[in-house]
């Protein structure tokens, strides 16, 4: 495992705008990014279109796209990730329910931990729906669920990493569950499937 001080020293690099500390940090987290990708790809069950390796490059490229990225520390890094690995995998789950059965062939992966996009398009995009409601109602609680249920981050690390008190992200994480699982048990509203 990397020391916190090589994390710490390249994250300021990247905050300073040296983009390919980007490229040297990520190796470091590599374990971690990876970690975060199987918890966001666990519950979806299997397939044979999206794997952990492809998800965590896909964050990667998005990451090294972003204009602007500039984590204070390693929970921050993550959350972020977390974020854009969330990103990828909705863009995938609506390319997937725009083809709805056509185009034939599955491509198969050799990792274990797969999505099945396919079966759980639709329910991913809800989720998707109810996450970006929740961030225009309260975006603070909408970050905690990408740090808690998509980085999975501790109660102590999603404090840290959004700057608030640990019984703050406790009150605000029990409040965005009671949200989602209210506002995914409602019949979608007539906009929500455009």
């Amino acid at each position: 495992m990397p020391s916190e001080g090589q994390v710490t020293q390249l994250l300021g690099a990247l905050r300073a705008g040296d983009r390919g500390a980007l490229d040297r940090l990520v190796p470091l987290v590599y374990d971690e990014l990876t970690r975060i990708a199987r918890l966001q790809l666990r519950g979806a069950g299997r397939g044979r279109t999206l794997n952990t390796v492809a998800l965590v490059h896909e964050a990667y490229l998005k990451l090294a796209g972003a204009d602007g990225l500039e984590p204070h520390d390693r929970n921050h890094l993550l959350s972020v990730s977390a974020r854009a690995m969330r990103q990828v995998i909705v863009d995938f789950a609506r390319s997937k329910a725009a083809q709805k059965r056509g185009g034939g062939a599955h491509p198969v992966t050799l990792d274990e931990h797969v999505i099945a996009v396919e079966e759980q398009a639709e329910a991913l995009l809800d989720l998707d729906r109810a996450l970006e409601r929740l961030a225009a109602h309260d975006p603070r609680i909408a970050r905690i669920v990408e740090c808690r249920y998509f980085a999975g981050l501790s109660e102590e690390e999603t404090a840290e990493a959004l700057g608030m008190s640990l019984r703050t992200a406790q009150r605000e994480w029990k409040r965005a569950r009671a949200w989602l699982r209210e506002a995914l048990s409602e019949p979608a509203a007539e906009g929500d499937h455009a």
